[in-house]
């Protein structure tokens, strides 16, 4: 019979209480070997607080921490930070700006000259920092310095590596790449990686599971497309684009809308409950541009809208609408240029396979 393989980092039933306020309440998850695992959710979450424990620089109230199934710390029991095998990569890089680039990398290796030089060599050959290996730190640009962090964090080959906010302080045209170069490299070295971030975007781009947070509890745990195609709630739905919203009140299983009747079955008779639709899902009937009955559709109605705005940003427009009925406000992302002049009648639709229903939240 074969053993099951632990995880490379268990994180089971972790708390931290500061005052009266639970900042980590009950966070539990694992991160195999070769996988990234993302910390998502806004400021203030518990999503640092979290890292800083893994890290062994916080200490848990309650919970237990594990690395290749051997315990790191519990309640009583704790291994120093500097024995736990775990890396650190932080914001600002925290590069040492007296010491040049290979010593950098070098710093906190043991063994010989010889097998520092060729582990250094290495990887400023795979992050393609080696012709920088006698600069020092404030010679760099921002991408180079991050390279650096990332080279000095691998090269004791830790069996977790954590990462936080490591790609807020490059400018947005570097992080994309920076990112992926990033992402081959630690998956090449087979290391565990725990990243916290508050960009959903960066997030559905790294991570193999991410860690959907909120209050200091893991609202939704999953892979980027069950997490961002199944949310567990409006907040959850938000939190990853933007959303338009209908608001209705259950009746024999049917939601009334400007959009005609909505199954919603689950729901008691006299639910509040909140539909929800991302911009990209709301379809304009181009052909009527505004004019004659409504069109015929398989599923549901068309609502009739008038413009109240439109935007270019590049990829896509985004036209504001407010529809005839309800004077509900909606917003659709059209590919490419679309800039109608406000006032302009239209007819809209739903995808009703790519709706989402939940309960009204006060």
């Amino acid at each position: 019979m074969t053993a099951t393989v632990p995880p490379r980092l268990e994180v089971q039933n972790l708390s931290r209480r500061f005052g009266d306020r639970a900042v980590v309440d009950d966070v539990s998850f694992a991160v195999p070997a070769g996988q990234v695992a993302c910390l998502l959710g806004p400021s203030g979450c518990g999503k640092s607080t979290t890292l800083r424990i893994v890290a062994g620089v916080d200490i848990q109230d309650s919970g237990r921490i594990l690395v290749d199934g051997n315990l790191v710390c519990d309640g009583v029991f704790r291994i120093p930070p500097e024995r736990r095998a775990i890396g650190l990569m932080f914001q600002d890089f925290a590069l040492f700006p007296h010491l040049s680039v290979a010593d950098n990398v070098a710093f906190g290796l043991k063994g010989g000259a010889t097998a520092h030089r060729a582990r250094v060599g290495e990887l400023l050959e795979r992050v393609q920092m080696s012709a920088h290996i006698d600069s020092y730190p404030h010679a760099l640009s921002g991408g180079e310095q991050q390279r650096v962090a990332l080279a000095r964090a691998l090269a004791p080959r830790p069996r977790v590596l954590l990462m936080d906010e490591p790609f807020s302080g490059l400018d947005e045209r570097l992080r994309d790449g920076i990112r992926d170069e990033t992402l081959a490299l630690l998956k090449d070295e087979g290391t565990a990686v725990l990243l916290v971030t508050h960009e959903p975007h960066e997030a559905m781009r790294m991570a193999d599971q991410i860690l959907l947070m909120r209050d200091g509890r893991i609202v939704q745990h999953g892979a980027p497309y069950n997490i961002y195609n199944a949310p567990v709630d409006r907040a959850a739905a938000a939190f990853f684009s933007d959303i338009n919203v209908l608001h209705g009140r259950v009746q024999g299983a049917l939601t009334a809308t400007p959009f005609g009747d909505f199954l919603t079955p689950g729901f008691s008779d006299g639910t509040d409950v909140d539909i929800v639709i991302r911009p990209q899902h709301l379809k304009i009937d181009f052909d009527r541009a505004g004019n004659g009955p409504a069109p015929t559709m398989e599923h549901g109605t068309a609502a009739h809208a008038f413009v109240c705005r439109a935007r270019f940003l590049g990829k896509e427009s985004l036209v504001e609408f407010v529809t005839e009925e309800g004077n509900i406000g909606l917003t659709a992302a059209v590919p490419g240029v679309f800039l109608p002049p406000a006032g302009t009648p239209m007819w809209l639709m739903l995808r009703r396979d790519r709706v989402f229903v939940f309960p009204r939240v006060a």
